[in-house]
């Protein structure tokens, strides 16, 4: 976006990713803004401060997505957009370890919660490798939520893992989720 000639703010919990999106900006030549903090609290930015929100695939590292919504509403001006990807809940139904060797085995009830249906001593190793924990949430909450927060829906679309589509989670059902939400 920033390439196109967007004024662009990337806001994000990581420092890590961060630096490397102030990298690839330095290196392309790109003005962008870097902001610390949690999707949740998006109170280092003024009511109605965006035209536009892309908010890839990350409720999935957020406990609760209704006050990520209330947030984006509310950063967002009259007639802006919030472009939002997100699992689809069926994703953690799975086991992982199950789906590593091709093989698809219903283990988990939704929605999921790593710290909650991972033992503990896989949840320690998880967190060790720099994984950050993951939580499912339901369409409900999802789609439902941007509603609740007062956008108004104008589009949904669906998309499958980036692997062979006849393998796999991808060949029974779409893996991604993403909508189109105005203000």
């Amino acid at each position: 976006m920033a390439a196109a000639g967007a004024r662009v703010t990337v806001f994000d919990a990581s420092a890590r990713q961060l630096a490397q999106d102030e990298a690839v900006a330095a290196r392309e030549g790109l003005s962008l803004t870097t902001r610390q903090g949690f999707m949740h609290d998006l109170s280092a930015f003024d009511d109605a401060s965006f035209d536009l929100i892309f908010h890839p695939v990350s409720n999935c590292f957020a406990p609760e997505i209704l006050p990520v919504w209330r947030e984006c509403f509310r950063v967002l001006r009259t007639g802006g957009a919030l472009l939002a990807g997100f699992m689809n809940p069926m994703v953690y139904v799975f086991d992982a370890a199950a789906e590593e060797r091709g093989e698809l085995i219903v283990k988990h009830a939704l929605p999921y919660a790593d710290i909650t249906h991972l033992p503990p001593d896989e949840l320690d190793r998880r967190v060790a490798r720099d994984h950050t924990v993951e939580f499912s949430h339901t369409l409900e909450a999802q789609i439902g939520g941007q509603l609740q927060a007062g956008f108004v829906l104008t589009h949904m679309f669906e998309d499958r893992d980036g692997g062979a589509p006849d393998t796999g989670r991808s060949a029974y059902f779409p893996t991604c989720m993403a909508t189109r939400a105005v203000k």
